[in-house]
């Protein structure tokens, strides 16, 4: 089995799931849902960043954006209260249960497909000072120290401003 061909296959395979995951992002009614399809993305990203053998930002990406940002937004939106019970429906539908049934088998034969595929695993001879997580550590928190600190008291703002909507609400 050619092994250029099984990562173009599943290259390609999570930029599609990638980008219809975006697409349901940005249609659906309930901000929930719409959140819960941005994980999704998310996921997709970081396992595209995994293949690409960038495991440090696959990781990231994970831990970062579906993590704790998304735990931050889903805070804010219940916080906010701006789901009706309505809009829920989209997450309830007979074809989505079907679809996601389908998606969930599709990546365990993946999964197992996978398993039985011996890739050739050359790993490069580390160099004594080469460390990727510091690396990135040192640029991010020399080069770009006021960048990084200004993006969280940005999003530090964002949230106390959600609060303070939803308070004049009740």
């Amino acid at each position: 089995m050619n092994h250029g061909l099984v990562f173009n296959f599943h290259f390609y395979l999570f930029g599609l799931l990638a980008v219809a995951g975006s697409l349901l992002f940005v249609t659906r009614r309930s901000p929930v849902a719409a959140a819960l399809w941005l994980v999704n993305v998310m996921f997709c990203i970081s396992a595209m960043f995994v293949m690409l053998d960038a495991q440090f930002i696959g990781a990231i990406q994970v831990l970062v954006y579906a993590g704790a940002i998304m735990v931050v937004f889903i805070f804010v939106v219940m916080l906010l209260n701006l789901g009706q019970p309505s809009q829920i429906q989209d997450l309830r539908s007979n074809g989505t249960r079907i679809t996601a049934g389908l998606v969930g088998l599709a990546m365990l034969a993946e999964v197992m497909a996978l398993t039985k595929v011996k890739l050739p695993i050359e790993l490069p001879a580390p160099a004594a000072s080469a460390n990727v997580t510091t690396s990135i550590a040192d640029v991010l928190f020399h080069q770009y120290l006021l960048p990084f600190e200004l993006t969280s008291v940005l999003l530090l703002a964002a949230i106390v401003g959600a609060v303070v909507l939803a308070k004049r609400k009740v």
